[in-house]
């Protein structure tokens, strides 16, 4: 009986096993998703240029898609007053946006224009096959290569161009994203837009103009002149923003070519409800204020917009976005919701310990006393105090702002031509070029967060110091200002 009962539990125990084994067989084989093998047809790819996607496929079956690349070398705008050759896909960097479905076969035409000054080809990390499609699809200046392949997992993959040397023709810009939509589609949104973060490594520093070479020892050192967002600076702000209106979902298909630096992106002012982390079909994340995105990865992310106003996109490898270009907009338009964010409710003044020093308020000026009334030594006093907490960090305690990146205030000839246009940056921000003493520059300025009288000494002493004799600044210029006038001429300078 003894023996009987060690053989039955040792028979259970190897049934267990073997059903243990058989259910992780079944789970491996299970991450081979099965696909259709009947083909429906053919249909050319809709390709559309960042940051723009196309449609949502609507169709539930597998078709022959044909996609249509031609490597180009142009130059084109790297920043402003900047100039660089780029090796493209169809003219353009990032090169055009691929959607298709799960199942499809994809069938590539990669052209090599004929004035191209060496061979290309494309790695598609959406291929299962050699060289993501490299090894078979090297072509040389004035020919077509035609390759096909199955689109076997969902997910957002990055192309480029593989031909050696391959980190050169990465950072010259041949590189795009292909998204294979699961075959059951993406959840619909209202807005989906293509960001791509890029590198240049250019021979001249960030913002030296004329057109630039690449600096193989700069890309070898890891040290680039630009990082950007859809291939040069400025190119997702002003009027080139990403726009929204409140309540709308949006998606972004957020790539990283490298070549060398991982992106830390961030929406400042949104945290991403949904984040496809590394780009795969399954959401892994929700409620993520900054994702990583691996050079030669990508990341979707999706957020609803609440509250108006401009969101910055940036990667949160701050100085990159601020001193180097990786920066856009978001611009959402709608009604107020002061239930999730209100304007400024209060502005008080904190004197902190120096407040041990001033007069009692009977003795100080009434509340109601406005710039025009002050002594030129208080204004001067005040306004050095509000450049010292608002202004220093970008315009520098000389006035002589950052090489490059922030325009100066020294012997400003544009402070010079239009106290209007300087009162409205203070006010409502800008971003976008801006030409000071002759010098090109473009980045972003946030609105200041200042009251009239505040905004009226800054500008006032910005303009009466750093070698400007400027006129001062009164609170009722500000106000006219923030009322939508405009300043006559004869009172701009």
């Amino acid at each position: 009986m003894k023996i009987r009962r060690e053989n039955f539990l040792i028979a259970l125990i190897s049934g267990f096993i073997f059903a243990g084994a058989l259910l992780q067989i079944l789970s491996f084989s299970g991450c081979e998703r099965s696909y259709s093998s009947e083909i429906k047809g053919t249909e050319e790819a809709n390709l559309t240029s960042a940051p723009f996607v196309p449609p949502p496929i609507s169709r539930n079956y597998p078709m022959r898609v044909i996609v249509r690349l031609v490597a180009k070398e142009v130059v084109g705008r790297l920043a402003d007053g900047v100039m660089y050759r780029f090796w493209t896909y169809n003219g353009k960097v990032p090169g055009p946006f691929i959607r298709v479905r799960e199942g499809d076969i994809v069938e590539i035409h990669l052209s090599n224009d004929p004035s191209s000054s060496m061979p290309h080809n494309i790695d598609l990390h959406a291929v299962v096959g050699p060289g993501g499609g490299a090894a078979v699809s090297s072509t040389p200046p004035g020919h077509t290569s035609i390759f096909s392949f199955r689109a076997l997992h969902p997910g957002l993959f990055i192309y480029h161009c593989a031909t050696q040397p391959v980190p050169m023709h990465i950072a010259n810009g041949m590189y795009g994203l292909i998204l294979v939509e699961p075959r059951e589609g993406l959840p619909p949104v209202d807005k989906e837009y293509y960001v791509m973060q890029s590198e240049f490594y250019t021979t001249g520093e960030y913002g030296a103009p004329g057109l630039q070479q690449f600096d193989l020892s700069k890309a070898l050192s890891e040290n680039p002149s630009y990082v950007v967002f859809n291939g040069s600076v400025g190119s997702l702000v002003g009027q080139s923003a990403l726009r929204a209106n409140v309540g709308q979902r949006v998606r972004l298909y957020v790539g990283n070519i490298g070549p060398n630096l991982v992106s830390s992106f961030h929406v400042i002012g949104e945290v991403f409800d949904k984040v496809y982390g590394e780009a795969g079909s399954q959401v892994t994340q929700s409620d993520v204020q900054t994702t990583l995105i691996p050079a030669g990865g990508a990341v979707i992310v999706e957020f609803t917009t609440s509250v108006p106003g401009t969101y910055t996109l940036v990667d949160h490898s701050i100085f990159r976005a601020f001193n180097k270009g990786c920066i856009g907009q978001l611009v959402v338009s709608g009604q107020q919701n002061p239930d999730i964010f209100s304007a400024k409710q209060q502005d008080e003044i904190y004197l902190g310990d120096q407040a041990i020093n001033q007069s009692t308020p009977s003795e100080q000026t009434s509340p109601s006393s406005s710039t025009d009334g002050l002594t030129a030594s208080n204004s001067t006093e005040d306004g050095a105090s509000i450049y010292n907490r608002t202004c220093i960090a970008c315009h520098q305690a000389n006035g002589m702002g950052i090489p490059n990146v922030f325009p100066p205030l020294s012997r400003s000839d544009f402070l010079a031509k239009n106290k209007s246009a300087a009162i409205e940056f203070v006010l409502h921000g800008h971003s976008g070029p801006i030409v000071v003493n002759g010098k090109a520059y473009n980045n972003v300025m946030t609105p200041q967060p200042l009251n009239d009288e505040e905004i009226a000494k800054v500008l006032t002493f910005v303009r009466t110091h750093f070698g400007n004799q400027l006129s001062p600044v009164t609170a009722e210029e500000v106000s006219r200002v923030r009322r939508g006038g405009k300043l006559s001429y004869e009172s701009s300078n």
